[in-house]
């Protein structure tokens, strides 16, 4: 389910991408506008979200096709599953410095 999920918040997440980075096409004025609002606290805890939904899809996603592709996949599924979220936690303890920073330094000062 959960990669379900991610699945459809990175499509999303590409879709609004497309549609602002063709707004320069349309008015290079409005396109900065949309880019500002991106410098917003709450932007980069979205960005840490979307970091999260992109490293657990890819994980899981490989967990996936281990347990499809390899022959005693199914008998470890469980194994992986939690290999997959220890991985993924310990990387996204790595992203929360560089992505929260800037929100970080505007919420709490330098």
């Amino acid at each position: 389910m959960a990669h379900r999920v991610t699945g459809v918040t990175i499509f999303f997440f590409l879709f609004v991408h497309v549609l602002d980075t063709a707004l320069v096409r349309v008015s290079p004025e409005a396109y900065d506008d949309v880019v500002a609002t991106y410098k917003a606290p709450i932007v980069s805890l979205l960005e840490y979200g979307l970091v999260a939904a992109v490293l657990f899809h890819a994980l899981n996603g490989l967990r996936v096709i281990a347990v499809d592709f390899w022959a005693k996949g199914p008998k470890y599924q469980r194994q992986m599953l939690w290999t997959v979220v220890g991985v993924w936690v310990v990387l996204m303890a790595g992203a929360a410095y560089p992505v929260l920073n800037h929100a970080a330094r505007v919420l709490f000062g330098s």
